[in-house]
């Protein structure tokens, strides 16, 4: 946050510019308009001065100087700047010497020698004046002037100057009575609209003994929201009747009420009641409301002076997304509470929630997706010791800034990217952390930022929540690169690809400075689009505006579109993995050595996806490449894209439940949206894969080594980390059936094996954690000695591999047990008629070194000349190899005779 300017010391140079020797002090904003004005009054020369100020052209013109110094509070101009309406406020004195405030409004002619002209409509409630704007074009010249006039529970009234009027008089205008008691009012001056609560019976059932009627339904009343919009030939209209859940509303007593008079946004309440309602012209509409309460009822008064505990809570009803939302923190001092003052703003696609000396919360509100990514930080701004914080936003100013009324600063809300970093790298919620992670990769678009807090995570490996932020990491990264990639005409898909791991509706307790916890939760609003008129309804239908846009929203929301999830993914993985046998696909007729070259589908769609563009400093420590025919990633990926392109297809489809198509996109959008998905999420994959090996002290600038040869040559220090943070990035990419890098399965059972206890490793293959790939079985029989307890090992791994596969390793294995299984084995085939290899170097010949394994018979032949005749009479000598059998016969008799 920056005090980026002042207004009262920026006018006072303008005026000093025309005049050096008056000084203009006591600076009040009185207003704004739907442009760029602001309306100000000032004391120069001991007199008050009402002028007008153009944000875009910074000029300031004087409009109205009183003779004397008076207390005006509020003032309005129309669009063709010939009437101002000015408010003042004076104070009286009763009969018990005590104060009470009385509201004059009066009306004045621009650039005419009239005097003020006194509505007669003093009041000791609040009263405000408002113009109303028309379009300016060429027939809009003679249309009438009209302003509204708003009376603190009382009524409000719409007043027209008659056209013919050259002076000021009371035959110069006619009025009518929109609304009669209301509590609370507010001007919108951006839509020309006017916003009020008023008491409201309750609606009986529209069917009889639907619901039971209540006792007191004819006396028993509650606040109801409603909003009524105007414009320029037509009449107004009520658009919006919205019930309120206001509580503590009556805890003031109606003979203690103050006003503070707020003008900016101008708002007609008292201190009972604040409440504010946002806008913006996309149809985002928020009704925000703040409250003290103490959960006990008090004995006595609250002083100004008192400490007793109280809560802080408000609520803000996102109408857009059919949602409300509250927040409690609880056990604030009194005298502490009763001067906060919360600001709430629209800031992009957030809800800007600041509470001074608190915490500053964005709410996750905006129309890109559902409400359940809400940060909460540091308070933006540092409270003043000498002036209490009344931050209010300008509409002409944009989502940046705000003003503080009790000095006219003006403040720059741009939330620097430190605020968040440092959120993150403290001790606050998990949700918190996924929320500013989201908020990053989807809002800013600071994919780098994301991924140096991944990187500074990662240092702390054992934290319980890594994996969920290296899966939020992995969602939002892969819905960016969607969303930046897609055609203009498949939009409407992508709002069902996920977007966040977080559920929405879920409850945070977010811990504050000094103890303080701020505790959201969110509910939601049944029906939220019978609020509001049907475009069907409205004077001029289906023209288009903030309401009708509003209504589309909440259709678009109540036609129950649903989000892929990734938990249908691993829910089918489950199965289908259980049955995938890659040895099916990929026979042992076809050996692959851990230095060729993969020719499967997988290898050409990465190649194709990401092989350009690459240089050394994205290298992984691994070889990009699957030593298989068909690898359990490509299975993944054809699941995925199968899985999410019939999600697309069947939502993008009638909607069989209410008939009626909310979605038209056609077979070749879905593929389209299907296919980038899939490619980012091998992208993002690779691209989290390679942040975390260079946080595992990996870099590819000086690290020639890769794969296998690259963990024999770490230290056992670094191998740990190594392992440590790539299984929590394997529990990460299972967990949401993402695809890992080439290569990487490999990589990380070889390093599994080099950092664990032999036992600890076969329980992660037995899990299938680790996969026994060919290339990493082949360096691990290397690695393992030929004693007693590395056989045995060998014959374990062995004996948990597909068959084909273990009979491929064996054949590799130079090993006497080995040799003895293969010959056992051919053996076993010619005598059960089952049909094999041919054999090699064929004949009835023994090695010249065979001594025999028992003395000769009669008809001198030994037992393998026996066998050897009954194998010959089960196959043909092409079927037999003898070398093989008769060099298993010699090794076991050695082994015997030694």
């Amino acid at each position: 946050m920056v005090t980026v300017d002042n207004f009262a010391y920026k006018l006072n140079t303008l005026i000093l510019l025309r005049n050096p020797s008056e000084n203009a002090t006591e600076w009040r904003l009185l207003g704004q308009e739907h442009d760029d004005s602001l309306l100000f009054s000032w004391v120069q020369s001991s007199k008050t001065q009402v002028g007008i100020y153009s944000v875009s052209k910074n000029t300031l013109n004087v409009l109205y100087t009183f003779e004397k110094q008076v207390n005006c509070i509020q003032a309005s101009i129309n669009g063709n700047r010939t009437y101002l309406s000015l408010v003042i406020k004076e104070i009286t004195t009763d009969e018990n010497t005590e104060q009470n405030f009385i509201y004059k409004p009066f009306i004045y002619k621009i650039n005419s020698n009239e005097e003020l002209y006194d509505l007669k409509l003093e009041r000791s409630k609040q009263v405000m004046v408002q113009f109303l704007y028309h379009k300016q074009s060429v027939l809009s010249e003679n249309q009438p002037v009209k302003f509204l006039i708003l009376i603190h529970q009382e009524c409000i009234l719409q007043y027209q100057i008659k056209n013919d009027s050259i002076t000021l008089n009371n035959d110069s205008f006619t009025y009518e009575s929109l609304v009669r008691t209301f509590i609370w009012a507010q001007w919108d001056p951006i839509h020309q609209t006017l916003y009020y609560i008023h008491f409201k019976k309750p609606i009986r059932g529209l069917v009889e003994d639907e619901e039971r009627a209540p006792v007191d339904l004819g006396t028993k009343v509650s606040p109801t929201l409603s909003g009524l919009q105007f414009h320029d030939d037509l009449p107004h209209e009520s658009v919006l009747n919205i019930p309120l859940n206001l509580p503590h509303l009556s805890s003031v007593s109606n003979s203690h009420r103050i006003y503070e008079d707020d003008t900016v946004p101008l708002r007609i309440h008292d201190c009972s009641l604040e409440l504010v309602v946002l806008t913006n012209s996309s149809g985002i509409v928020c009704i925000c409301h703040n409250y003290l309460y103490q959960p006990i009822l008090p004995q006595k008064e609250l002083k100004e002076e008192d400490e007793a505990p109280v809560h802080m809570a408000y609520s803000v009803t996102v109408l857009h997304q059919s949602c409300v939302m509250h927040c409690v923190i609880p056990e604030i001092p009194w005298n502490k509470a009763k001067t906060i003052r919360p600001l709430f703003k629209l800031h992009g696609n957030h809800l800007l929630v600041f509470i001074a000396g608190m915490c500053t919360q964005l709410l996750d509100i905006g129309v890109m997706h559902e409400p359940c990514c809400h940060i909460t930080i540091k308070p933006i701004i540092t409270k003043d010791e000498n002036y209490d914080l009344m931050l209010t936003p300008l509409v002409t100013l944009g989502d940046e800034y705000v003003v503080n009324l009790a000095t006219l600063d003006l403040y720059d809300i741009t939330i620097p990217t430190k605020i968040f970093v440092d959120t993150f790298k403290s001790d606050t919620l998990l949700e918190n952390k996924l929320s500013i992670m989201h908020y990053l990769i989807l809002h800013r678009s600071d994919i780098e930022t994301a991924a140096d807090l991944i990187t500074w995570q990662v240092k702390k490996p054992f934290t319980i929540g890594l994996p969920q932020i290296l899966r939020e990491f992995l969602i939002g990264t892969s819905y960016a690169s969607v969303l930046r990639n897609l055609p203009s005409d498949a939009n409407d898909l992508i709002n069902l690809l996920p977007i966040t791991i977080q559920r929405i509706g879920n409850d945070m307790e977010v811990k504050l400075q000094d103890n303080h916890i701020a505790c959201l939760s969110q509910d939601m609003l049944w029906n939220a689009s019978m609020m509001l008129l049907s475009p069907q309804q409205r004077i001029v239908p289906y023209r288009s505006d903030i309401w009708v846009k509003l209504w589309e929203q909440l259709a678009k929301i109540s036609k129950g579109k649903i989000r892929f999830k990734h938990s249908h993914v691993v829910d089918k993985l489950i199965i289908s993995l259980v049955c995938y046998q890659p040895e099916v696909l990929s026979r042992s007729s076809t050996p692959m050595s851990p230095g060729s070259v993969s020719s499967t589908g997988l290898n050409e769609f990465l190649s194709n996806q990401f092989g350009k563009g690459r240089n050394q400093a994205d290298a992984l420590p691994f070889y990009e490449v699957d030593n298989c025919t068909a690898s359990k990633q490509e299975h993944i990926i054809s699941v995925n894209l199968r899985e999410l392109s019939m999600h697309l297809l069947k939502q993008s489809a009638e909607n069989k439940i209410t008939r009626f198509q909310w979605q038209l996109q056609t077979p070749m959008h879905v593929h389209a949206v299907a296919t980038r998905y899939v490619t980012a999420q091998l992208d993002q994959s690779r691209y989290l894969c390679q942040i975390l090996c260079k946080a595992a002290t990996y870099e590819p600038r000086h690290d020639l080594d890769k794969g296998f040869v690259y963990i024999n040559d770490l230290s056992e220090e670094r191998r740990y980390i190594l392992f440590t943070i790539l299984e929590r990035y394997y529990l990460a990419v299972e967990s949401i059936a993402f695809p890992l890098p080439q290569g990487f399965t490999s990589f990380f059972t070889f390093l599994g094996y080099k950092t664990l206890s032999f036992d600890m490793f076969l329980q992660y293959v037995t899990r299938n954690v680790f996969e026994l790939q060919v290339d990493v079985m082949k360096i691990i029989m290397t690695d393992l000695d030929n004693s007693k307890i590395n056989t045995d090992r060998r014959f374990k791994l062995l004996s948990l591999l597909p068959r084909s596969r273990a009979k491929r390793l064996l054949n590799q294995w130079n090993h006497p047990l080995s040799l003895m299984l293969r010959a056992r084995e051919h053996s076993l085939n010619i005598l059960s008629g089952v049909a094999g290899p041919a054999g090699r170097a064929h004949g009835n010949q023994k090695s010249k070194g065979f001594r025999g394994i028992s003395a000769p018979s009669f008809n001198n032949s030994s037992p393998l000349d026996t066998f050897l005749d009954l194998l010959t009479a089960k196959a043909s000598l092409t079927d037999l190899d003898f070398n093989l059998i008769i060099e298993a016969t010699e090794t076991l008799a050695e082994d015997v005779l030694l």
